[in-house]
């Protein structure tokens, strides 16, 4: 049995890899930023709960999320920020961001303009990522699936 597992994997990997050399696109690589294993780098923000969350009210604390949902939009719309997202559940750890960006300093800069990180209502803990240039697509993919928008 183990005998015959090498010779499947190898006919495996000579598919996958023909295949992806016959879906290769060059122009969509260079638009999108891609290097030759069709990844680039992004700047990665882990969103956590913040230390003041309890001095604000509910309805302040309301009013902070609208200012946080708003700067998200502002930053999609400039074309820094490529993903955003909460996590299920009520653990420290609230949410992503996915920036297009080169650097820590310029992504740091970009969450200093969150209302909730302003009142320390989230912190962020900032990483450089490694992923697919594919995500580069997902602002216009997007709206195409989109039917009702957040507040």
């Amino acid at each position: 049995m183990k005998t015959l597992i090498f010779p499947i994997l190898l006919i495996l990997t000579f598919c996958g890899s023909a295949f992806a050399q016959d879906a290769y696109d060059e122009a969509l690589a260079q638009k999108l930023g891609a290097d030759e294993y069709g990844m680039r780098k992004y700047v990665m923000a882990f969103l956590f709960r913040g230390d003041k969350v309890n001095d604000f009210t509910a309805q302040q604390r309301s009013e902070i999320q609208a200012g946080h949902m708003a700067n998200i939009g502002k930053m999609a719309e400039m074309g820094k920020l490529i993903v955003a997202g909460p996590f299920m559940g009520n653990d420290d750890l609230r949410g992503i961001y996915i920036f297009d960006v080169q650097t820590l300093e310029e992504a740091k800069a970009l969450t200093e303009t969150d209302p909730a990180i302003i009142a320390g209502v989230l912190k962020m803990d900032l990483k450089e990522w490694y992923g697919s240039a594919a995500l580069m697509t997902l602002p216009e993919v997007y709206p195409k699936v989109t039917k009702k928008g957040f507040q």
